[in-house]
């Protein structure tokens, strides 16, 4: 028998014996790894969820969040939000979505307001992400949702206010958790068939300005 065999047939049985409840055998140490600090943990652990779970301390306002996203954010995505070159447009209300081009901005298609913070800190500024302190990230985050004029520029955002903005597309969206759940997402004036009437490579939907 090879010496690879060897060893799997080995790793197995323990396998078999440690889910069988013998606590009398015990798992070899092959000297690979290291117990994971909690600081690493913390490190990776820095997702924020839509009920604001995982929103660090700080606080900013769009006052202060201007001219760091001015320094930024502004060379990709415009003073004001309206977006550079093939970098998307930050600004636009709900009723963009049902125009000729529309659009998946902040302010017209984003349920979330934590999201914004979330994204912001884990990946921008492009090329720099993580770059940001939690003060600055608050800041930018006001600032954007100023600009959609979802809150106005005094308001100072943190991991208390900022859960309860209201984004304007919070109603947009359905929840399903499997295909054995079904839903009517159709309000008003739904068609009876879609069809499909044109390709985005064809019709130029997915192509910047």
């Amino acid at each position: 028998m090879s010496s690879w065999v060897s060893r799997y047939s080995l790793l197995m049985l323990s396998a078999l014996l440690l889910a069988c409840g013998d606590e009398s055998i015990s798992v070899t140490s092959y000297g690979l790894g290291s117990p994971v600090t909690t600081a690493e943990v913390a490190g990776w652990d820095i997702d924020v969820g839509p009920d604001g779970v995982g929103l660090p301390a700080g606080r900013g306002s769009a006052q202060s969040g201007e001219p760091v996203y001015l320094a930024k954010c502004a060379a990709c995505h415009g003073d004001f939000g309206e977006g550079m070159g093939r970098f998307p447009s930050l600004v636009g209300s709900p009723e963009i979505l049902v125009s000729e081009r529309p659009s998946k901005s902040v302010g017209s298609y984003w349920a979330h307001s934590t999201t914004l913070y979330d994204y912001i800190y884990r990946a921008m500024p492009f090329g720099n992400a993580q770059s940001l302190s939690a003060d600055e990230v608050y800041g930018i985050t006001a600032y954007i949702l100023s600009l959609n004029d979802i809150i106005a520029d005094d308001v100072v955002m943190d991991a208390s206010s900022l859960p309860k903005v209201k984004m304007p597309n919070r109603n947009g969206f359905i929840t399903a958790t499997g295909p054995d759940i079904k839903l009517d997402a159709c309000m008003q004036d739904c068609v009876d068939e879609v069809k499909v009437a044109s390709r985005a490579s064809k019709s130029g939907v997915n192509q910047a300005e």
